[in-house]
């Protein structure tokens, strides 16, 4: 599988310049309620110290009981900051962290911005305590909502012209490299993206026709 390079720079940049924009899509959201509620229902035991990289504002970290964040932009640093987040400004390719420092490390939405996905994996292997849990959400390239989000792309979208998107065998090549497997996962979002009306409770496996997949991923 071949992976095409992003400019992180640039990707962080708008979510630098745009926080309050960004964290303001969450409030009041029934996208975002369907999202944790997928992620719930994994029953992934809410320890600490837990880690998630791409935090952004804050609002996965604060609903999941993440106690600590990195992000490249600063801006959206400072709103997770102030929902009692423990925050760093850093990159998933090199975290500042130990070894085995985190009983359990997510990364929500974040994949598709990276600059080297395979070693943003990696190092969440390398600071994911041995019986650790990680938590790894994305949209699928195959579903409408990831058709959707490619079209934005394409139209120059501020936040998603610097994103690449990935299939479910996609996800699994990455995760098999970089040292994990595939414990559970749940799929959610069939609700056609310009119109989310209704709470949906999610379905277990990995659906490509689902907008959003989460994966509970534990070490080989």
């Amino acid at each position: 599988m071949k992976i095409q390079e992003t400019n992180w720079k640039k990707c962080s940049h708008v979510f630098n310049t745009r926080a309050d924009e960004y964290d303001s899509w969450f409030e009041d959201s029934l996208l975002f309620a369907i999202e944790a509620a997928a992620i719930k229902a994994l029953a992934v035991p809410v320890t600490t110290p837990a880690l998630e990289i791409g935090v952004g504002p804050g609002r996965f970290a604060q609903e999941l009981g993440s106690d600590f964040g990195i992000d490249p932009a600063y801006e959206p640093l400072q709103i997770a900051s102030g929902r009692d987040i423990k925050v760093c400004q850093a990159v998933g390719e090199s975290l500042p962290f130990a070894r085995d420092s985190f009983s359990r490390v997510s990364l929500f939405f974040t994949l598709c911005f990276v600059q080297d996905p395979g070693q943003v994996l990696r190092e969440a292997h390398r600071v994911l305590q041995e019986d650790g849990h990680f938590l790894l959400g994305f949209v699928p390239s195959t579903s409408q909502w990831g058709k959707a989000l490619l079209r934005k792309k394409e139209a120059k979208h501020p936040f998603y012209q610097y994103a690449r998107f990935f299939t479910i065998e996609d996800l699994e090549i990455l995760v098999q490299d970089s040292g994990f497997s595939i414990h559970n996962a749940m799929s959610t979002l069939y609700q056609d993206l310009e119109s989310v009306d209704t709470m949906e409770a999610p379905n277990p496996g990995m659906d490509e026709f689902a907008g959003f997949i989460v994966l509970h991923l534990t070490k080989l």
